[in-house]
């Protein structure tokens, strides 16, 4: 269905005819889409012009499937002739208006702009900039494409299920008669990556097949779709809590939430019940039955990510210095260090994800305007300005907290007199020119404080009687190279330092607030520098560091900013591990963006909690200018915290395929989950591999891990096909920090290399604090978790609270006093 040749896409969806009854039963009509006279405009295509540069622009056919959620577009190729291409309305991050991007942008004087827009894909895709016949037409798409992706939002777990399986149903009906034979079942079920044995299959197949004839019409394919849809491992704990093994009732269902801990409240599972319920009488009733514990547990209210974290929760009234900082490496290349292209895509989808500090390398440029790109090297340039546009339309879209601008300057002192011109005129009130005070400064200022402002980071100088040039200027160490800004050696000689001496303009140098770069000489020196000083690092030099000297480098991090960036070596951007320098305390730590993988994924994880918005309050143990944390020797010394978490992977569902070039490839998953912290907590473990099932495979494989420094520490799950010959084949992955994860049976959606959707996974977590020990043992089918505020009762009872006669449900039960039972 995602962007995969079909049978509805090679034909063409106008040549498509169905009879009335067929009509009713079209995957559309179960997302409820059609009184949209958006949706239908866009279902009947529209003719456009595909925009790469004012010399390439093709003619193109998009039109909406039948499915709702894939448009397909029309191309042609030189050697295959005429070809269909699709994409998925869950791969669209967003729809931009008008010239907004810079092949449009570069268009704008010949094109009316309300005519154009823009399609930004999710993950490495190219965008799609698109040209309409008039401006009506662009509207109806920007308006009905933002429809679906909303629709596609308020989805549950169980209707995405629903329109996945029966779209898929579609295809495998060959001669679209609305019946589908046995081999028809058979090509379904390779088609949604599961591999029945024959006996099994067959014997589905009758079942289902009442009408004897030998093909499932309507109303039994609906029954064989339930039979492969349903999840016993969630049967089988709605039967440990109901009494009667067909409904929920009120404290059962509370029963349940107070063993996730969640909120148990009468209120609460009065709520649940009213959303997830679909039965009128057991609404009345309020209980819940099967089909609405179901829809409750896929649902993202159950999702392993602690929603309390999605939003903005932390104090964010501290020093710049007690924060982890998102951060971008060189935000303006598309790809590689050496060839790739520059534009202000990458700077815009880097702010979108919470970015809070992106990189500009400044050149002279053609007429007097200065250009980003990778000097030296093959890259292409773009505009300064058309970069600070963009900056200002998106910086604080995502998140409300400062933007810092890191300028690597290159340029001459006219073109930087340019430079701080575009700065100030472009960004107007949202640029800091001047401190908040004219006082010594003992400690920076707090994001709070810095609420929509943005800051330049540079070199500033203050100079002396006579230093001042006749143009305006004054000689100081530039930050025309990173490993400028890095450390220095105390004995370097002034003549190899008058090296990288350059001219600095005074216009660009006074906007430079709160970051002024400065070269690092050692920690003694350090300690002696203004708090709105620092420094930057390579990642050796900061590993070298973090390795010999690691309790002052977390002492040097309470007072000056720090910020590490990739070596020089990772030519095709490749990315370090940030997590080496978290654990030092390192704000900055700087990423290629634009080179999805394990470092980025631990990068959007650390980054997740505090509602995206690129800065995360560091532990206290880190924030104290007396700190003996050491983070290459954590025994015993502060945030030495052991803590054993176990995880049991259970099932998961509707993984994709990975060779879908051969039709009959199925996957062979398994699970591996890492812990990313602290060099003694660093961990793998996997469960073991199931064959042949991708669609609803179970492991029920308990994991533990023993962790010291909890409160660093990240858990990443890792969805792969076993290969026997050769490395496994990455699926997907998601990652979150330890302080984030929800103790229960949890739900996770694992993302891909694309960064869309594909499975869930569920999981019970076993999280024990030092607290609070336990000597109760799990119950059938489940763990009892602990937390620091709760206590468990500890008989060995499997059966619901409500009714165990061994402790009287004295715990747990009514207001659920926190009262231990006998």
């Amino acid at each position: 269905m995602s962007g995969s040749g079909s049978k509805s896409a090679t034909t063409g969806p106008k040549d498509q005819k169905r009879t009335a009854a067929e009509r009713t039963r079209d995957p559309i009509r179960r997302l409820g889409i059609l009184d949209n006279e958006d949706i239908r405009v866009m279902m009947q295509g529209c003719s456009m012009v595909k925009v790469r540069s004012l010399r390439w622009q093709k003619n193109r056919s998009l039109q909406l499937l039948e499915d709702g959620l894939t448009v397909w577009c029309e191309t042609k190729s030189s050697r295959k002739g005429k070809s269909q291409q699709t994409f998925a309305v869950m791969e669209v991050d967003c729809v931009r208006e008008g010239c907004q991007s810079d092949a449009l942008r570069r268009l704008s004087e010949t094109v009316q702009e309300d005519q154009c827009f823009t399609v930004i894909f999710k993950g490495s895709r190219k965008s799609l900039d698109l040209k309409c016949p008039t401006a009506e037409e662009a509207q109806r798409w920007v308006r009905g494409l933002r429809f679906l992706k909303d629709r596609v939002a308020s989805m549950t777990q169980k209707e995405k299920l629903d329109h996945w399986i029966h779209g898929y149903l579609k295809h495998a009906d060959e001669n679209q008669d609305g019946k589908m034979t046995y081999d028809e079942v058979k090509r379904l079920l390779q088609m949604i990556n599961i591999d029945l044995n024959e006996q099994h299959t067959r014997c589905l197949f009758k079942r289902c097949d009442k009408s004897r004839d030998g093909r499932l019409d309507h109303n039994e394919i609906e029954e064989f779709c339930k039979e492969l849809m349903r999840r016993p491992e969630l049967e089988k704990v709605f039967r440990h809590y109901s009494s009667n093994g067909s409904v929920l009732s009120i404290a059962e269902l509370r029963d349940f939430l107070g063993d996730q801990r969640e909120d148990a409240s009468l209120n609460h599972a009065q709520n649940l019940i009213l959303t997830y319920e679909f039965n009128d009488l057991a609404q009345k009733k309020m209980v819940m039955t099967q089909n609405g514990f179901t829809m409750y547990m896929l649902s993202m209210e159950n999702d392993v990510f602690n929603p309390d974290h999605a939003q903005i929760y932390q104090d964010m009234t501290r020093p710049l210095t007690h924060y982890f900082i998102s951060s971008s490496h060189n935000t303006y290349l598309t790809k590689d260090q050496v060839t790739s292209a520059s534009s202000t895509e990458p700077y815009i989808r880097a702010l979108n994800q919470g970015c809070r500090c992106v990189e500009l390398d400044c050149w002279d440029g053609d007429k007097g305007e200065p250009a980003i790109y990778h000097g030296h090297t093959f890259t292409s340039k773009v505009p300064f300005k058309e970069v600070i546009e963009a900056i200002n339309q998106y910086a604080f879209k995502a998140s409300p907290y400062p933007l810092i601008l890191s300028l690597e300057n290159h340029c001459s002192v006219e073109q930087q007199a340019v430079m701080a011109k575009h700065l100030r005129t472009i960004l107007g009130k949202k640029l800091l020119t001047k401190p908040f005070s004219d006082l010594p400064l003992n400690e920076l200022p707090s994001p709070e404080e810095l609420r929509g402002r943005i800051l330049v980071k540079g070199k500033r100088h203050t100079p002396h009687l006579g230093q001042l040039g006749k143009n305006g200027s004054f000689a100081s160490f530039s930050s025309s190279c990173e490993d400028d800004q890095g450390s220095i050696n105390k004995n370097t000689p002034k003549s190899d330092s008058a090296k990288v001496c350059s001219k600095l303009s005074s216009e660009l140098s006074e906007l430079v607030v709160y970051c002024k770069s400065v070269s690092f000489r050692g920690f003694e020196t350090a300690s002696k520098l203004q708090a709105d000083e620092m420094s930057s690092f390579s990642e050796n030099e900061a590993l070298k560091l973090i390795k010999d000297s690691g309790k002052l480098f977390v002492r040097h991090n309470v007072r000056q900013l720090s910020r590490i960036y990739p070596s020089g070596q990772r030519l095709q951007s490749s990315n370090f591990d940030p997590q080496e320098m978290w654990n030092c305390g390192c704000h900055m730590v700087a990423l290629n963006f634009q080179t999805p993988g394990e470092q980025m994924d631990l990068n959007q994880g650390r980054f997740l909690p505090n509602g995206r918005c690129g800065y995360i309050l560091k532990p206290s143990f880190m924030c104290s200018p007396t700190s003996n944390f050491n983070p290459e020797n954590t025994g015993g010394g502060p945030g030495h915290t052991p803590t054993q978490l176990t995880i049991k992977i259970i099932s998961a569902q509707q993984l994709p395929k990975i060779n879908t070039e051969k039709a009959t490839s199925i996957v062979d998953p398994q699970v591996v989950v890492e812990i990313h912290g602290v060099a003694i907590d660093r961990a793998k473990n996997k469960t073991p591999r199931i064959d042949n099932n991708g669609f609803n495979p179970r492991w029920d494989c308990t994991l533990s891990f023993q962790l010291q420094v909890p409160e660093l520490a990240l858990v990443r799950f890792v969805v792969e096909d076993h290969d026997h010959a050769a490395k496994n084949d990455f699926v997907g992955q998601f990652t979150l920090p330890f302080t984030s994860l929800r103790t229960g049976i949890c739900l996770i959606s694992v993302v891909s290399l694309f960064f869309f959707l594909l499975c869930l996974f569920y999981n019970m977590f076993e999280t024990l604090f030092p607290l609070r020990i336990s000597t109760c043992s799990p119950t059938e089918g489940r763990r009892l978790q602990l937390v620091p505020s709760l206590t468990l009762h500890p008989c060995k009872s499997e059966q619901p609270r409500s009714s165990c006669q061994e402790c009287g449900g004295a715990y747990g039960h009514g207001e659920r006093k926190k009262v231990k039972c006998a």
